[in-house]
């Protein structure tokens, strides 16, 4: 297609905790495949997704209304419309938009759209592994889950009696 307008677009909402948010992704209307980009607005005093970094995909954000804040490598920055954040894949990049105004947030989220992608959440002490599809892709998974970031086992483990 390669041409969407956001207002023909419907909103999808996701409410879970603390985060609220509503999105429209952009990149995947108009069949973008290298790159993503989708539109998201916060209520007041919501949260996007959990803190978080990908280790194979850059983000950007780009904020067009309202203010807040980022968490942003454990500091927290004021974001005001305007604004432009380049997110590095890796721990660097880890982030969380908050919105602590009184009015909507709105942002224009930007990321590559590599393949595969592990995603880490140093607050919840979890990995989300993606597989056949990155995060945002349509394409169906070939490996997708979440998992303990401590729950390493031995390489070897469950081999022995693999072969029988």
């Amino acid at each position: 297609m390669g041409k969407v307008n956001e207002t023909d677009l419907d909103w999808t909402t996701l409410e879970k905790g603390e985060t609220k948010l509503r999105r429209k992704q952009l990149g995947e209307e108009a069949d973008g495949e290298e790159l993503g980009a989708s539109l998201y607005e916060l209520p007041p005093g919501k949260r996007s997704w959990p803190y978080h970094y990908h280790t194979g995909n850059e983000e950007a954000l780009y904020l067009l209304a309202g203010s807040g804040t980022l968490r942003l490598d454990g500091e927290t920055v004021a974001l005001s419309a305007g604004d432009y954040v380049a997110l590095p894949a890796d721990e660097s990049g880890a982030h969380r938009v908050v919105n602590d105004s009184d009015e909507p947030l709105r942002y224009l989220a930007v990321s590559t759209m590599n393949d595969p992608d592990v995603t880490v959440y140093p607050d919840s002490g979890k990995v989300g592994v993606f597989s056949g599809s990155p995060p945002g892709g349509r394409e169906e998974r070939t490996v997708q889950g979440y998992y303990e970031r401590d729950s390493d086992v031995d390489y070897w483990q469950g081999e022995e009696d693999a072969d029988e």
